[in-house]
């Protein structure tokens, strides 16, 4: 078997994820900035992308490695039914998929940061 047969035989490994912040972070500037519509209701999220698992990225981003100062300070967990059902994806459909999570949620009222 040559080693391009073997590559392709796992071609999606791309993950979107999303991690739960702490309501303290309604309180930074940028961040409400971002998120003017933001319902009092609804969490505030950060929405990424990975070729990862959402787990690993999630303990990388808290030991502060490739970090989101926002996942980094205030990340609380990852909330897995909102991203399972779409993983894992090729990289051009998780680059999409990030940018469409993203609108859906902010769309639904949650405070969204993403990047």
């Amino acid at each position: 078997m040559t080693g391009k047969a073997n590559h392709q035989a796992a071609p999606y490994h791309h993950n979107v994820y999303v991690v739960e912040l702490d309501s303290a972070v309604r309180d930074n500037a940028r961040f409400a900035a971002a998120n003017p519509g933001c319902s009092p209701d609804r969490p505030c999220v950060y929405v990424g992308l990975t070729g990862m698992t959402a787990e690993e990225r999630f303990e990388r981003h808290k030991a502060g490695i490739q970090a989101s100062f926002f996942v980094k300070r205030y990340g609380l967990r990852l909330l897995p039914e909102l991203y399972e059902h779409l993983n894992p994806m090729p990289y051009e459909a998780a680059l999409r998929m990030e940018e469409e999570l993203a609108e859906d949620l902010r769309a639904a009222g949650y405070g969204v940061w993403q990047h």
